[in-house]
């Protein structure tokens, strides 16, 4: 396992109100953002994403890391688990257009509105059941912001299956370093269920048995 910072500048430069967020009557804004629909991406800002639409080059400085550090080139598979819209693919096929992407999510909403030049196999499947893929399939599997909104004991099976399907691996999740961090992401978390610090983290990939790359966000 590695740490590894492909994300944290672009995290970085959005601003937030986390106690704001806290105090706009967070549970019910709590309940409509878990059900990751509409309201999620292109609702209002207090229920998640405030509008999730393709940016252009937003991404394009993460692509291309990931396909620089993981040596991904024509007809590499690439995985996202917890896809989204499939942004982030997007960005790697306009570097290298041809990779073989693949993502899911368990929003039906997202997989519906997911960018027209990756969602081919593009599909509605929760992270924490069993993938519906081949061992080793993926020369690269990576996931964004969502384990950990998994339970601790889901969040074993969605690591066993990215070990399963996946000759290499990277993910990025919320964590914290110290009390304020703490206090800030659960001020601001509308879906997650899995609350670690850095090196409690750390200590679940060993525990779990996961030997990819892995990144956090701090709020």
């Amino acid at each position: 396992m590695r740490e590894k910072n492909f994300i944290s500048n672009l995290h970085n430069s959005t601003r937030r109100d986390c106690l704001g967020r806290m105090n706009d009557d967070k549970v019910n804004c709590m309940i409509k953002a878990r059900k990751f629909e509409k309201e999620f991406w292109d609702g209002n800002r207090r229920y998640g994403y405030g509008g999730y639409k393709y940016i252009p080059g937003r991404w394009k400085k993460v692509a291309e890391k990931l396909i620089k550090t993981y040596n991904l080139r024509a007809g590499s598979k690439v995985l996202d688990v917890g896809c989204g819209k499939g942004f982030l693919l997007k960005e790697m096929l306009n570097i290298q257009p041809s990779l073989d992407v693949y993502g899911f999510d368990i929003s039906k909403y997202a997989i519906k509105n997911a960018h027209k030049d990756v969602n081919k196999n593009f599909i509605v499947h929760p992270a924490q059941k069993k993938f519906p893929y081949k061992n080793l399939k993926f020369d690269l599997t990576i996931s964004l912001a969502t384990l950990h909104n998994l339970e601790i004991f889901d969040l074993k099976n969605s690591l066993k299956e990215i070990e399963r399907v996946s000759k290499k691996k990277y993910i990025m999740i919320e964590s914290f370093r110290n009390e304020k961090e703490l206090f800030n992401l659960q001020c601001w978390a509308l879906t997650a269920n899995a609350f670690f610090s850095k090196k409690a983290w750390i200590w679940l990939f060993k525990e779990f048995n996961y030997s990819g790359d892995y990144e956090f966000i701090y709020f």
